[in-house]
């Protein structure tokens, strides 16, 4: 008889028990909380009160593991937006345009997420849950992991034998100090901060606006030197909307009432502002402030055979990129090819296992690290050139001299621009200083910047990149070269980039119109 214990019975704890299922005759997840009995936030997730959206990548990946689900969450109320087709965003460059690529995401409570993956993992039978326990260190030794030391509702602690141990306790993960107490020695970790907090709340949405509204994102204009604000307004089910309001260092958004409105009324646009005036606010604001970027490279370390760390445990980016869930489903799919490839537990599946896993959060990782290390590194607190959708669809405005710069720096190479990443100012990948751009090249980089917002191909690849869709990078040479060359496309105005939406804009019309009576 074959046994696996999961520690963590979230998102990818479950994800994880569901494919082990398939691998081993028995399954224990082993959950320090106590489940909620219906969509609920719950006290062992404490960022279960703000917005959760999971992007096409993970979509994809959750209905290769488990089909039909995410038909289910729609079912029970989730909303899918395409991005950024069904998706109201203005970057620091201007507003995009609306466009339809194979990108979106999926946007509901956590606490509805949670139950629905939940259930359709772990209803067969097959795997058992022990809620309210402790992990409390692993059995074993350098070469090999035997099983775990539990403690059942605060009971003296009990052996649990395993064949495989897979941590997903999430960030909070004790898996350095068990494996450092039984000698198999330290893992490497990196931190990247972001000097990024938000603040959360839940509203009751206008009975004729709930089926209307797209994904708002509104990120932080190029304003060098001062803190970043930004904010996200995300249908949910139950006809409401989940609110999120973004600060760099010194520019936190407040908590109390009336400091949240004035954030959300002192933004670039004051559509979020105007949208939570005519809403109902449900229950509290909630701050959030963990969100340093945070690897553990178990890859790395000599870990011994049986155990494997899968999710935030082992690569936690922050959560304004909205990959964490994203990258669980993915990783709970490669461990499913593994042990198909490797012939279930056993030797064969041990030597190449954490890589394997590792090698799916990669993408996320270095996306997240470049976006906030720019901004981290800048000093100031500003979005040094990226940002988040606030827990959205990722770093969108990197595209500035991010991902459409990195798409067309060949391009601008061979026109004699160089490439648009030297054309910055401040310091190389190398820390030598950069020279300023000159004219010619500050409007090269400013043509790319705003391509993304108008081109359907540029923008296709962007989205396809931020919502783990793709990993390609290649250059779309013919369109770069278009953009490069072509008159380019009209900024849109707040009033036309609203106006895309035809129901959201009649609806703030009637509303003016009532106001001016």
């Amino acid at each position: 008889m074959s046994r696996a214990v999961v520690l963590g019975g979230g998102f990818a704890g479950v994800l994880a028990a569901a494919v082990l299922a398939r691998h081993a005759d028995e399954v224990v997840v082993v959950e320090g909380d106590h489940y909620p009995s219906g969509p609920r936030p719950r006290r062992g997730l404490p960022q279960s009160h703000h917005s959760h959206v999971l992007v096409a990548g993970g979509a994809r990946a959750l209905e290769a593991l488990l089909p039909g689900t995410v038909g289910a969450l729609l079912a029970r109320g989730a909303h899918l937006r395409g991005l950024p087709g069904d998706a109201l965003i203005l970057t620091a460059d201007g507003w995009f345009r609306r466009m339809r690529t194979d990108a979106h995401l999926i946007s509901c409570t956590r606490g509805l997420l949670d139950e629905v993956v939940r259930r359709r993992a772990l209803d067969g039978g097959t795997v058992a849950v022990w809620e309210d326990t402790r992990a409390l260190g692993l059995l074993g030794d350098a070469a090999r992991i035997g099983g775990v030391s539990v403690s059942r509702r605060g009971a003296p602690p009990e052996t649990v034998r395993a064949d495989l141990v897979v941590d997903a306790t999430g960030r909070r993960s004790a898996a350095p100090r068990w494996l450092a107490e039984i000698g198999a020695g330290d893992v490497e970790e990196s931190a990247v901060a972001t000097g990024l907090a938000y603040a959360t709340r839940l509203y009751r949405a206008p009975a004729d606006l709930d089926a209307a509204i797209p994904a708002i994102m509104l990120h932080p204009g190029p304003d060098p030197g001062r803190p970043a604000r930004g904010a996200t307004l995300f249908p949910v089910e139950d006809g409401r909307w989940v609110v999120t309001l973004t600060g760099t260092r010194g520019g936190e958004p407040p908590t109390d009432e009336q400091g949240f409105a004035a954030f959300a009324r002192a933004l670039r646009d004051p559509l979020v502002a105007d949208l939570m005036a005519e809403a109902a606010p449900l229950g509290l604001i909630r701050p959030y402030r963990d969100t340093v970027n945070r690897r553990r490279f178990f890859e790395r370390a000599r870990l011994p055979a049986g155990f494997a760390v899968i999710g935030d445990a082992a690569v936690a980016v922050n959560p304004i990129h909205s990959h964490g869930m994203t990258v669980a489903a993915r990783c709970a799919l490669r461990l499913d090819e593994e042990l198909t490839r490797h012939g279930g537990i056993g030797p064969a599946l041990f030597p190449g296992l954490q890589s394997a896993l590792a090698a799916e959060a990669e993408q996320s990782w270095r996306m997240a690290v470049e976006a906030d290390g720019e901004r981290a590194g800048a000093g100031t607190g500003e979005w040094a050139e990226g940002t988040g959708a606030g827990a959205g669809a990722g770093t969108i405005d990197t595209a500035g001299a991010g991902a459409a710069g990195r798409a067309g720096a060949g391009a601008v190479e061979r026109a004699g621009a160089g490439a648009v990443e030297r054309a910055g100012a401040g310091t190389g990948r190398d820390d030598a200083p950069r020279r300023a751009p000159n004219a010619f090249e500050r409007e090269i980089r400013t043509r790319l910047a705003q391509a993304k917002l108008s081109s359907p191909r540029i923008a296709a690849g962007l989205f396809a990149t931020q919502t783990l869709l793709s990993d390609d990078t290649a250059t779309d040479k013919p369109e770069i070269a278009r953009v490069l060359t072509g008159r380019p496309e009209p900024l849109l105005t707040s009033e036309e980039a609203i106006g895309q939406y035809p129901g959201l804009a009649a609806w703030l019309r009637s509303r003016l119109a009532t106001a001016t009576r």
